[in-house]
């Protein structure tokens, strides 16, 4: 039986682990971070003309957040634990906390992927160990393990000299008294803590060149499974890479299938659209309890209807363009008496037809969306105005002016949302946003904070007014009307393209992207327009399978 490492033997071997922890590491070759000149998150690109290749942009070194980080050690592992739940909050950029930019890497989130290698590697080495060591020569052993593992680990094939170097465990184990067990787990750590492992890596061939380049074959595995599954290749994808024919257009569409036919493509419904429509806010979600009672079990109805909505766009013949006007939705007893529909007499999430119910059909008709852009106490034509400039047309308005004032309470008990937005907004400090934002936003106002409907205010007792106007003076009558308008608008295929854009890459818009945009959506329309013809133009792009070079840093300061 191995004996335990004596007490305090982590500080024993703390400096010549460390020194191995970046075993993966060519000297020549660390990748670093730098973060990119502010950009407008205000603007949308731009619309010049489109001659030549598009510029793919270049993509921060890429940390994995929670999410990617526990779907990549239980398919790595098996291990379902969920470590990252334990690991700071990821921050956000774009709308999504993939943004690498934001994916910065602090001494407690050190400390904390520390403390997660050593309980993986503790707990799948009963997994991981496929042999049994000669004692006289336990380094084959050790290699047969090693090798396969890091190439899954890092995604992508590693050097002899890499092997090596996380070989240099065992003896290092061995000098304290530990035998082949202690250094094989000090060797899965050190995997663990690569910058190979927490970060995506691509490397440019010539870093002193800025001229675009293709990803290779490994580059793009990740950037594919990054995206489409929020988790590291599976062997299929790694052996496509391996062989060379990942970059084929017939080859990529086929493994872009497969993989949106995966299980694992819920991370899509889950970190994609939970972003992009804002349902993973329904956990911070807190109404008024006096005014518009709340609970739990409506809060999850109203999650999974906007998940199985989203989902079927996904796996089904839907055009994209169709989720606002989507005469369908999933309820169960609980929502359909909240929403007023019939009950379908379980509490399962039941699929149901919205023809009779027009007024709840697509997007704008879910409590997920209503709620969430909603105050506690009141709707808000602001919040769901610019969540509809936004998320579905990719035309924010700028920021707020500093110390703005929040809406007043009414001088009269009787006024109506409307009324008091109309004093609020004749503010010439508020008024350019405003008038973008709260006509879109009127169109939702049958609908109150929790999504149920109405067609009088609860407080004040006004009849609602859901008329409104689009950017442009285009007016609608009511909710049904603006969905229309924006439905047929083409700028709605080409912002859930520039959201898919975001999010597959990892960085936000520039006005770069403009032509590569639109051809996506061009291309995608053509196909049919659906969620999964967006998804591989988006991957088919340039943007998405090249990187754009960068010159190195010669201000003196950079790395040497």
């Amino acid at each position: 039986m191995s004996k335990k490492f004596p007490h305090g033997w982590r500080k024993v071997l703390a400096g010549p682990a460390c020194a191995l922890l970046l075993a993966g590491c060519r000297s020549n070759e660390l990748p670093k971070a730098e973060e990119l000149p502010p950009t407008s998150q205000t603007e949308p690109p731009g619309n010049p003309a489109c001659p030549g290749p598009r510029a793919p942009g270049r993509v921060t070194l890429h940390r994995l957040n929670r999410a990617e980080y526990d779907n990549t050690v239980r398919d790595l592992l098996g291990d379902t634990t969920r470590p990252a739940r334990d690991f700071p909050a990821d921050d956000h950029g774009y709308g999504f906390d993939n943004n690498a930019d934001v994916l910065s890497l602090g001494p407690l989130l050190m400390e904390k992927y520390g403390a997660a290698a050593e309980k993986l590697a503790e707990a799948s080495w009963p997994r991981v160990r496929t042999c049994t060591p000669d004692p006289a020569d336990p380094l084959p052993c050790a290699r047969l393990i090693l090798e396969p593992f890091a190439r899954r680990a890092w995604r992508r094939p590693v050097t002899p000299a890499e092997v090596d170097r996380l070989l240099a465990f065992l003896p290092l184990a061995r000098a304290h008294g530990e035998g082949f067990d202690a250094g094989m787990k000090l060797a899965l750590r050190a995997v663990l803590l690569s910058p190979h492992f927490l970060y995506r890596v691509e490397l440019d061939p010539d870093p002193a060149s800025t001229a675009p380049h293709p990803l290779n074959a490994h580059e793009l595995a990740s950037r594919l499974s990054y995206f489409l599954w929020s988790s590291m290749p599976d062997e299929a994808l790694l052996a496509a890479a391996d062989a060379g024919t990942l970059r084929n257009p017939e080859e990529l569409e086929r493994q872009v299938r497969r993989m949106l036919a995966d299980p694992k493509a819920e991370a899509l419904v889950d970190n994609f659209a939970g972003q992009w429509l804002y349902t993973r806010a329904l956990d911070e979600l807190h109404p008024d309890p006096l005014l518009y009672p709340f609970d739990d079990s409506l809060r999850e109805a109203m999650r999974q209807e906007t998940r199985l909505v989203f989902r079927e766009f996904l796996h089904g013949d839907h055009p994209a363009k169709n989720l606002l006007d989507a005469n369908f939705t999933y309820v169960n007893d609980r929502l359909a008496r909240h929403y007023g529909l019939p009950p379908p007499g379980t509490s399962q999430m039941t699929r149901v037809d919205l023809s009779a119910h027009p007024e709840r059909a697509g997007l704008f008709g879910q409590g997920s969306i209503l709620a969430v852009t909603s105050h506690p106490d009141r709707t808000s034509p602001v919040k769901r105005g610019l969540w509809v400039l936004e998320q579905l047309l990719c035309k924010a308005p700028p920021p707020p002016p500093p110390n703005v004032e929040g809406l007043p309470p009414p001088v009269d008990p009787s006024m109506g949302i409307k009324q008091r937005m109309a004093r609020h907004s004749s503010d010439p400090t508020c008024s350019g946003c405003h008038q973008l934002m709260d006509p879109i936003g009127y169109g939702l106002e049958n609908f109150n904070p929790v999504g149920a409907w109405r067609q009088k205010e609860e407080v004040s007792g006004a009849q609602v007014d859901p008329s409104g106007e689009l950017p442009g003076g285009v007016r609608f009558k009511d909710g049904v009307e603006l969905r229309t308008l924006l439905e047929s608008d083409p700028g709605l295929e080409r912002c859930i393209a520039q959201h898919l854009l975001t999010y597959g890459l990892g960085r936000g818009p520039t006005s770069a992207d403009a032509c590569t945009l639109d051809d996506i959506a061009s291309k995608a329309r053509t196909s049919g327009g659906r969620l999964s013809d967006l998804i591989l133009s988006v991957i088919r792009s340039e943007a998405f399978t090249s990187r754009g070079g960068e010159a190195e840093d010669t201000n003196g300061e950079g790395s040497p």
